[in-house]
């Protein structure tokens, strides 16, 4: 240890402290100047040398007392501020004038609190625990959500996190990025609508993403038609609202008179929020009850979606997985691609049918990176084929082997796999809605 870098330290942690431990500080510099007068002191005319050699060492001893001591007050009060803080109470509080060992411990314990107070005002670096902490304020998860509030997906957050702060983000790209980036805890995802479909684009999301599916959301979808306060069915001439939206309500629409230009926005919630902000008062949207109530539309018309039974599932998506489990119904979402060849696909599902295991959707997609696969043939000539990605839902969690052993027999056909999710499936019942009505025609 440096000898120089010791004092600067000890005159650090005992500065500002008691009159008792200033004095203590300045008996020990007072000592250290006198030990290198004294060590380093020639031989003078009668001085007897033993005399000279006695009092050198006894100055050098008492020197190395001192950086001893100026070590034990740095190490120790730092190091060990809850044992010296225990010690100080054991030991008492007097300190006297001496350099004895005991004081410097007792100096040490007294000095222990105030070592502590002062490295709790330095910041305390960030772990991952910290990023990952919910908001001060309550919640217990930040959640994020394409659309604005009163979207549906701000309702599927809700339902799948009751006590969650929603965090809306515009693109679904940009929810994805919300909890890489640690902004968010969660992220919901539209993956299916029971009258629209898949939604490709988020297929494709989740695969360019390394975020896990910790669960799903089946959310029933009730439309309704929406405009400014004082317009009527008849009096609107273009209804906006998200493409899957309009799909739903299209038939509806028709029976009930309404004349006028569909036009695609990418929100339900947005759709409302645009007719507010421009004052539209020949635009209608579709969009929930909740959207309405949020930006002071008049409802002209409710339950407008072609089917009663309309319904849309969501995905929730972590940065970690969950540990699957066999004591509830749990479901396995996964991708895979084949090479070409006859039955390839055959062989692959048979992997689960084998095996009891329920496939409950299937989806291909292109290979974005390999559309095209041409094979050359000097008998029949070129052949070309589409490279496609498998999506497959299928009722049984990863910790149950049969799981296990459908994967590993279609890994020998499979050229790609990756495990999405397995995660808890939504039993929620469903109360089916009643028939659309027309709230206002005036």
């Amino acid at each position: 240890m440096a000898s120089a870098a010791t004092p600067v330290s000890c005159k650090l942690l005992i500065e500002k402290k008691s009159p008792n431990l200033a004095n203590q500080r300045d008996h020990l510099l007072n000592l250290q100047q006198q030990s290198k007068k004294k060590r380093f002191k020639p031989a003078m005319a009668g001085y007897n040398l033993g005399e000279f050699y006695a009092t050198r060492d006894a100055w050098n001893s008492r020197h190395a007392q001192w950086q001893s001591h100026c070590a034990i007050v740095s190490s120790q009060s730092i190091a060990q501020p809850e044992e010296q803080h225990e010690h100080s109470k054991n030991a008492g509080s007097g300190i006297n004038g001496d350099l004895k060992e005991g004081s410097i411990q007792i100096l040490a314990a007294s000095n222990g609190a105030a070592a502590k107070s002062m490295m709790m005002i330095l910041p305390k670096p960030l772990s991952i625990a910290d990023l990952a902490m919910p908001p001060s304020h309550g919640s217990t998860l930040r959640v994020a959500y394409q659309g604005v509030p009163g979207a549906y997906s701000e309702a599927a957050a809700s339902k799948a996190y009751p006590e969650c702060e929603p965090i809306p983000c515009e693109q679904f790209e940009a929810t994805f990025q919300a909890v890489e980036l640690w902004i968010a805890d969660r992220a919901v995802l539209p993956i299916e609508n029971s009258l629209g479909g898949s939604i490709h684009r988020n297929y494709d999301l989740l695969l360019r993403h390394r975020l896990h599916i910790v669960g799903e959301v089946q959310l029933p979808v009730h439309h309704c038609l929406m405009a400014l306060p004082g317009a009527s069915i008849e009096g609107i001439r273009r209804v906006i609202s998200h493409p899957q939206a309009l799909a739903q309500v299209e038939h509806t629409l028709t029976n009930l008179g309404l004349q006028a230009a569909r036009e695609a926005v990418d929100d339900t919630a947005g759709a409302a929020q645009h007719i507010v902000a421009n004052n539209l008062r020949d635009t209608a949207a579709v969009a929930s009850a909740r959207a309405a109530e949020i930006y002071g539309m008049d409802v002209l018309a409710s339950g407008i979606q072609d089917d009663p039974g309309n319904m849309t599932r969501f995905l929730m998506l972590a940065r970690e997985p969950i540990i699957p489990r066999t004591d509830r119904r749990f479901k396995t979402s996964i991708v895979f691609a084949l090479e070409e060849a006859p039955g390839a696909l055959f062989k692959a599902l048979s992997a689960f049918a084998l095996r009891n295991i329920n496939l409950t959707k299937i989806e291909s997609r292109p290979q974005k990176n390999r559309p095209v696969r041409v094979v050359d043939d000097s008998n029949h000539g070129t052949a070309k084929y589409f490279e496609y990605l498998f999506y497959i839902d299928f009722e049984a969690s990863m910790a149950d082997p049969r799981a296990q052993n459908a994967l590993g027999q279609l890994q020998e056909f499979a050229s790609f796999i990756r495990v999405l999710g397995s995660y808890p499936m939504d039993m929620t019942p469903v109360v089916p809605p009643g028939k659309p009505k027309v709230i206002s025609t005036t």
